[in-house]
């Protein structure tokens, strides 16, 4: 089960009580104080690890728990400090924190999920490189024992200091894919079988609609100068999206960080679809989906090209648009190296160019 979003609660540890104590030994009068330092609570720590591939682990286990410091004891001796909890996070996962306002001992969103724009809520950190390491919760830090307190004119001092009390709060956390490309298009438009075509990803295909329910990431490899990139195929969106109608809306987000958008349109209109109505239904719905989709940089994908409608289909796309248009069939493989190769050129320019690909295409 694939799992982008979850709320969890973290609770660092809290740190060691300083100790009150004297030294006493036979033949040394006046010891003094000998209290030690409480320990450090432990921690909570989230890690960027490539290998973790959603949020599922943290769906079943949503309390992050730290263990508390050791006491400080008798003859100057610190409490043990408490080991960090460290939690593995895919990139591209993003942190918000949730008000500590609860009710029935959990945070209640006001619709299916929370949503960070909607509910307003404060942005925590953006994990995004490989190796990153965030302290979500910071320990508790140790109380000070007597034997800090000693002074000229306090050479038996009683006061001691009790622990910090570790951080704790309630967070979302949400995932969007990163990805130089993404592919939108409408149930059945071929979108799985073209990532299977262009990487080594392998989709779930079937004859029906909804069959990809959760995002999927494909890394395409030039053979001739072994340039990389990724492409993610998210579910397949339907008119209303943008108002939670469909499986789509809910994985938009993971293409929110990609560089560009490929529409991929069914140009033979199978199941009396109209492939340039479907253009203009998939840009209204990233518009009203908002968060800057409508505004990336995109390519135009027919497929099914081998079957007999769709030259028809593809005269009156290009009338109505005039726009460049990448002839494919994903299921014979027609094109597909030609689309590869417009996609690693289209990279390199806007790497070469320093951000995203200008304008759309």
């Amino acid at each position: 089960m694939f799992v982008d979003s979850v709320i969890i609660t973290a609770v660092a540890g809290d740190g060691g009580n300083g100790c009150r104590s004297f030294r006493r030994e036979a033949f040394i009068p006046r010891g003094g104080p000998d209290g030690g330092d409480g320990g450090e609570g432990g921690a909570i720590v989230l890690e960027v690890d490539r290998n973790v591939s959603d949020l599922s682990h943290l769906k079943f286990a949503p309390l992050l728990k730290a263990r508390h410091g050791g006491h400080g004891k008798g003859g100057d001796k610190h409490g043990r400090n408490a080991c960090e909890v460290v939690v593995k996070v895919p990139q591209g996962t993003v942190i918000y924190r949730l008000p500590d306002v609860v009710e029935g001992g959990e945070y209640r969103a006001r619709g299916p999920r929370p949503d960070p724009e909607r509910d307003g809520l404060p942005l925590v950190q953006d994990l995004v490189e490989e190796g990153t390491r965030f302290t979500l919760c910071r320990g508790g830090r140790g109380g000070r024992g007597n034997v800090h307190f000693k002074s000229a004119t306090n050479r038996t001092p009683t006061e001691h200091e009790p622990g910090e009390e570790g951080q704790r709060g309630t967070f979302y956390l949400e995932l969007k894919t990163m990805a130089d490309f993404g592919l939108v298009g409408f149930p059945n438009a071929g979108k799985s079988t073209l990532l299977r075509a262009i990487s080594l990803a392998r989709p779930k295909v079937a004859p029906y609609p909804f069959t990809t329910l959760g995002p999927n990431l494909g890394t395409v490899v030039m053979k001739d100068d072994w340039q990389r990139y990724t492409v993610a195929d998210v579910p397949g969106l339907v008119e209303g999206a943008h108002r939670g109608v469909g499986l789509g809306h809910e994985f938009l987000r993971h293409i929110e960080r990609c560089r560009a958008l490929i529409f991929v349109l069914d140009m033979a209109g199978s199941e009396g679809r109209d492939p340039t109505d479907d253009f203009r239904q998939l840009r209204d719905e990233l518009k009203r989906h908002g968060r800057g989709l409508a505004e990336k940089a995109f390519l135009v994908v027919a497929n099914k090209m081998d079957l007999p409608a769709a030259e028809v289909h593809l005269k009156v796309f290009r009338r109505r648009y005039r726009r460049k248009v990448i002839r494919i069939s994903a299921e014979r493989g027609d094109g597909v190296e030609d689309l590869k190769r417009a996609l690693a050129n289209w990279g390199q320019e806007a790497s070469e160019a320093g951000g995203d690909a200008a304008g759309s295409r």
